[in-house]
């Protein structure tokens, strides 16, 4: 079965309530959590929800200053926080204290125009502290 992108509506902000309708509690507060930790003074970080006409759907802007560090999107059953990095960067990634498929994943990944996709479906808490750590990286570099 295929996953099905959520929050297709373009009337319908993302809001808390939105949120948490479409997620569940447990996800919701997996998310609200997570976003909690990356936009606290230590990460310094800000989301921006936008509707995309282009996928027809909202989509959450991750940055930090101007630079953008992820995108986030949400699904029926989880949420996806995707990062793209160059090809200078495969060897951080590799170098990261992050479970061995993480790093396969992105070894193996097809570069799209010069970016390379690390996308991760979150499902549950315990993934939290594996994003925090590609999100200190994709801050860092320059």
């Amino acid at each position: 079965m295929e996953a099905k992108m959520l929050l297709k509506d373009p009337d319908v902000f993302p809001s808390d309530k939105v949120l948490n309708s479409v997620l569940g509690d447990n996800l919701y507060s997996v998310l609200g959590s997570f976003l909690e930790t990356i936009t606290s003074e230590a990460y310094g970080l800000s989301i921006e929800w936008r509707f995309y006409n282009d996928g027809k759907t909202w989509l959450g802007k991750v940055t930090h200053k101007k630079k953008t560090i992820f995108w986030l999107s949400v699904w029926e059953g989880f949420f996806k926080v995707s990062f793209y990095f160059t090809e200078k960067h495969r060897e951080g990634i590799a170098a990261l204290d992050i479970p061995e498929a993480i790093r396969q994943e992105f070894a193996l990944a097809k570069p799209t125009g010069k970016l390379i996709p690390l996308i991760i479906d979150v499902y549950n808490r315990n993934q939290l502290q594996d994003i925090q750590t590609i999100v200190r990286l994709k801050k860092s570099l320059k």
